[in-house]
């Protein structure tokens, strides 16, 4: 997307795309302003129009919804008496209909079953948290792509303290929007999270082909010093 304040302006430079997953990073980290490729809306204007947006452009903000969130899993739909218990708390024949499409699906259910194996972290001395919460965060988010998570993720290094802890509290409350929306929306959600969850794995591998081509240049250089080269 195209930064709309540059606009008609011919003298400005067209800036370089963001790297992408198998790019060369510095060693001391991607600049963070590299994530995306227009600059995301403060967290400030994200709270007041819906969370995810800003983050990956605003590919997936939650929609404007008046009805109940989703029942637990297991709550029965199939008979008529079930559907009638169902309207009584609220639900209309589109949410049933969507819960018995969807059986145990609810948001979040599908990438909490990922791993963050061969996902991996570069050192961050300047802030602490956990590690293993940040990618659960990065990897549930439906409205970040997967390049932009892989380059979240080379930034760590050069995040401060409270961009960590904000871009957290972004992806939390973006996690409990979308499970608060109506049952109705539960299907279309489970189609996005089942790519993301795709994303995330082809993440994984390009990763682990990241890692290797770092150890085989690695090997390359130590011989080349052993050779006096």
């Amino acid at each position: 997307m195209a930064d709309p304040t540059q606009a008609g302006s011919a003298s400005q430079p067209t800036p370089p795309p963001p790297p992408r997953p198998g790019d060369s990073i510095p060693d001391e980290g991607l600049d963070p302003t590299m994530v995306f490729a227009a600059p995301p809306a403060p967290p400030a204007s994200a709270q007041g129009q819906g969370q995810g947006q800003g983050q990956g452009q605003g590919q997936a903000q939650p929609p404007a919804d008046s009805g109940p969130p989703p029942p637990p899993v297991g709550t029965p739909v199939a008979t008529d008496a079930d559907k009638k218990a169902l309207k009584d708390k609220g639900y209309d024949d589109e949410d049933i209909r969507i819960l018995g499409e969807v059986g145990s699906y609810r948001f979040g259910s599908i990438t909490e079953k990922l791993t963050n194996e061969r996902i991996s972290m570069p050192a961050h001395p300047k802030t602490t948290f956990d590690e293993q919460k940040f990618l659960m965060f990065l990897r549930g988010s439906i409205s970040l792509t997967r390049d932009e998570k892989w380059r979240i993720i080379q930034a760590v290094p050069k995040l401060s303290q409270f961009q960590v802890d904000e871009l957290q509290k972004i992806l939390d409350e973006e996690k409990r929007k979308f499970g608060e929306l109506s049952p109705k929306h539960l299907l279309q959600l489970m189609k996005l999270e089942q790519r993301h969850a795709e994303d995330w794995k082809d993440l994984q591998s390009l990763m682990v082909q990241q890692g290797a081509r770092k150890e085989e240049q690695s090997q390359v250089d130590d011989i080349r010093k052993s050779l006096g080269l």
